[in-house]
This record gives C-alpha cells, sequence and structure tokens, in this order.
C-alpha cells in the first residue's frame, strides 16, 4: 500500500506537499477533493480530516497527517534525502522563515474559504482580488530581500528546499491574480528555476488528474 494523498489541483496547500513527496521521490495515490463543489464537507472526508482541508496525507497504517508544513517536516524526518533543510541551524532557520511568511502570512488570508467568506459579506470579485494582491504584494516585499540574499539558483542555495515547496505555489497564485511581480525579480527567477526541476513540474496543478482545462 502507498501513500495516498487528498489533495486539489491547484489548492496551495497540497500543491507544497506534492513538491515535497516528488522531491523525496515517494509514491502517492492521489485523492481528488472537490473544493469548488464543497466535497471537504462531507462526511466521508471529515472523518479523514476533522478541518475539512487538503491536504491529508493517509499513511500506510492507515493513520492520518495533515497541515501542509507539518507534512513537509515529517517527511524531512522520515526521509532525509534528498534534504529540504540546510544542515546549519542558522540556515534552517531561514528556510523555515522563507516558507511560513508563504504559508502563515500570505496563503491563510487569500485561501478558498477567505474568498467565499469576503464574497459573503456582498465584496464583489474585483475588490477579493485587490484583496488578494494586497497580502501577496506585503508577503513577497518581506520574501524578497531574504531570497535576493540568500538564494543561489533557487530560494535559499542551489537546491530545492522547503521555501520552494511553499514558493512555487504561492507564485502559481500570484499569477492566478494577476499580481505585478516586476517589484520581486528575485523570487520570480527562483520560481522559474524551481519550475523547471522535474519533480517540481510534475507536481504543477494543470498536471493533476483533477485539472480543469483553463
Amino acid at each position: 500500500m502507498v501513500l495516498k494523498l487528498h489533495s486539489a489541483w491547484r489548492a496551495s496547500a497540497p500543491y507544497r506537499v506534492r513538491i515535497g513527496l516528488n522531491l523525496k521521490g515517494v509514491a502517492y495515490e492521489y485523492a481528488p477533493v472537490d473544493l469548488v463543489a464543497g466535497q471537504q464537507k462531507s462526511p466521508a472526508y471529515h472523518a479523514v480530516n476533522a478541518q475539512d482541508l487538503v491536504p491529508s496525507l493517509v499513511l500506510e497504517d492507515g493513520r492520518v497527517l495533515t497541515q501542509s508544513l507539518s507534512i513537509l517536516e515529517w517527511l524531512e524526518e522520515t526521509r532525509p534525502e534528498p534534504a529540504l533543510l540546510p544542515k546549519d541551524a542558522f540556515d534552517r532557520q531561514i528556510v523555515r522563515a522563507m516558507a511560513t511568511i508563504v504559508a502563515c502570512d500570505i496563503h491563510p488570508v487569500n485561501n478558498l474559504r477567505i474568498l467565499k467568506a469576503l464574497a459573503g459579506l456582498g465584496i464583489e470579485e474585483p475588490a477579493r482580488n485587490d484583496w488578494a494582491r494586497r497580502w501577496i504584494g506585503d508577503g513577497f516585499t518581506a520574501l524578497e530581500p531574504m531570497v535576493a540574499e540568500h538564494g543561489a539558483g533557487y530560494a535559499f542555495g542551489e537546491t530545492p528546499t522547503l521555501a520552494d515547496c511553499c514558493l512555487v505555489p504561492q507564485v502559481y497564485n500570484a499569477a492566478r491574480f494577476a499580481v505585478d511581480m516586476t517589484p520581486f525579480p528575485a523570487i520570480a527567477a527562483a520560481a522559474a528555476r524551481a519550475a523547471e526541476h522535474p519533480a517540481i513540474a510534475a507536481a504543477h496543478p494543470n498536471n493533476q488528474p483533477d485539472a480543469i482545462p483553463a
């Protein structure tokens, strides 16, 4: 039995985990969850993840892991090669800081349930898109000098790290919301380089079995 990843094709959090699994060379079964249709709130999925969120990673013995950053850390601990974190403690903190800027400061205020909540308050789509661009821009403004200082092809150093697992999906989202990337050349360059990596390319939303053609 292989791992089972409950995922949604263009949702950021499972996209991060797909990148991590692919970089580690871990085989998994893809179990699509239709977030737009509300499948994450079904009794069957609620029994897997009480938060009604993706991703959920079901292990070979049936135990379930949730929360993308926690899953990526578990991957690093159980399958240490190739490493997603540098060896030096200070460098590991920088990579984790990069990842959490995306996963804790940018993404939570722009995900589907937040955008739906804004719509429920009567906020029209142009204003919702402005909202998303505002928070992506704020986060990228903090992240840009970090990538410029520490990047060497990827967000940190010369190989993919936890930072790239988070950055690549966020840059994908930035394109969806038409964020001007001109002020963020280091981020754009790192994401473009990462996109060329076969393992990261395979995790792209368009390459998932539940992808909806544009």
